[in-house]
């Protein structure tokens, strides 16, 4: 993943006493969004006394969430001394819950994956992904060894917003799945570990990862689309992803927009990768093979190029929406679909939104995200992290229901 050069400023901090939690905060997350910096330039920008940075970096670093850097040479006086994240200060679960597949990812504090596991099905049965999750957190545990499995600090999981509404497209959906409206996921995860547990859309985790790792460095706000099995998307506001009261922000799959034959249906009828997987049986094509890694789709182009232009011209129609709303600077645009796909998909949108009646309105530019197919699980694993250390809107906890 890319990272943007382009760092936008963080809040400033206080001084006062009893904000020393905020604090640590801010420095954290300052740290985060630009790389190791001097403690000058943490107190320049976090507006906080030197003294004050220098008492927070001390305990940072005992904590080890922080670490030393090479001294800076070459200057007049006492060479400068950059701190920077310790990326292995903290470790998270993330796991995406899917309706093809889920996974299990361990990533460290700068987002580094050091931990995979996938499964793939037809349909998502409670107990066949919580048998995965459980097997596969403890081969994670052992894998990453002792001295990493202290620094756990909790476990994310980015599911479909109501999942039990969406089940098999034949109409032949079993008990068990219509299941996932009573499920505990507090109690299912406490079967096997301790860690907090942190629930999130999973669409919405995706626009975490890439608000964290990807483009959202450099945008102060932008609406996000996932185009998965259903699109989803995102929606960040000053730097943060806004979640809404009851986690389901930006939540674009409903909206409506006209399709090329003119009718009014719901983006996620169109804009959707089931879509592609009913084209690709009706042509005698095995529509598993959309989700199977690494992707080549190429083999499909006779039925992904028409699907890829369908979508574009329903998405901008979302974008024009989204953006009468609020000025959005950018609109980002990813899924679990190959990068030429994903390019091809963020051309013609641009294309279609320059057509589209703006009269009134800001355009925003139109670009393509850059985490890529495992934004949902690396989105879910940020959330425990981010929650605890790092400045968000606001703070993310689980009833254990979702």
């Amino acid at each position: 993943m890319t990272q943007s050069p382009v760092i936008r400023a963080s809040n400033r901090g206080a001084n006062q006493k009893g904000l020393r939690a905020y604090n640590e905060r801010l420095i954290l997350s300052v740290l985060h969004r630009n790389g190791q910096l001097p403690g000058s330039e943490i107190a320049r920008q976090t507006k906080l006394s030197a003294q004050t940075v220098s008492v927070i970096l001390r305990k940072l670093e005992s904590d080890g969430l922080v670490t030393k850097g090479r001294p800076s040479k070459g200057r007049v006086g006492k060479p400068s001394i950059p701190m920077a994240l310790n990326p292995k200060g903290a470790i998270s679960v993330g796991c995406k819950l899917g309706r093809r597949g889920s996974d299990v990812l361990l990533t460290d504090l700068n987002g580094l994956i050091l931990f995979r596991k996938h499964i793939q099905y037809d349909l998502a049965l409670p107990h066949e992904v919580f048998a995965f999750l459980r097997a596969a957190f403890s081969e994670a545990v052992e894998q990453i060894g002792p001295e990493l499995a202290n620094k756990l600090c909790g476990i994310g999981i980015a599911a479909p917003f109501e999942i039990w509404k969406w089940g098999a497209s034949d109409g032949n959906t079993p008990e068990e799945f219509l299941s996932w409206k009573d499920v505990s996921f507090e109690h299912e995860v406490a079967g096997f570990t301790d860690l907090p547990l942190y629930m999130v859309n999973d669409a919405t985790s995706a626009c975490w990862a890439e608000q964290i790792y990807g483009r959202g460095k450099a945008l102060d706000n932008f609406v996000y689309f996932f185009v998965s099995t259903f699109i989803g998307g995102g929606v960040v506001l000053g730097n943060s992803v806004y979640e809404g009261k009851l986690g389901n922000a930006g939540a674009f799959g409903p909206l409506r927009v006209g399709d090329k034959a003119g009718r009014t249906r719901q983006l996620l009828d169109i804009a959707s990768l089931h879509v592609l997987e009913t084209r690709l049986a009706q042509s005698g094509h095995d529509p598993k093979q959309l989700w199977s890694q690494p992707q080549d789709w190429d083999k499909f182009s006779a039925q992904v190029t028409p699907w890829i232009d369908e979508t574009a011209h329903a998405i901008a129609q979302a974008c024009i929406s989204a953006c009468s709303v609020i000025d959005f600077e950018a609109v980002l645009i990813d899924g679990y679909i190959p990068d030429w796909v994903r390019s091809a998909l963020v051309e013609a949108v641009a294309a279609y939104v320059a057509k589209e009646d703006s009269r009134g309105l800001i355009l925003p530019n139109i670009l393509a995200g850059q985490v890529g197919a495992e934004a949902r699980g690396i989105g879910a694993a940020c959330v425990p992290v981010f929650s605890q250390y790092f400045l968000v809107s606001k703070p993310m906890a689980s009833d254990g229901h979702f």
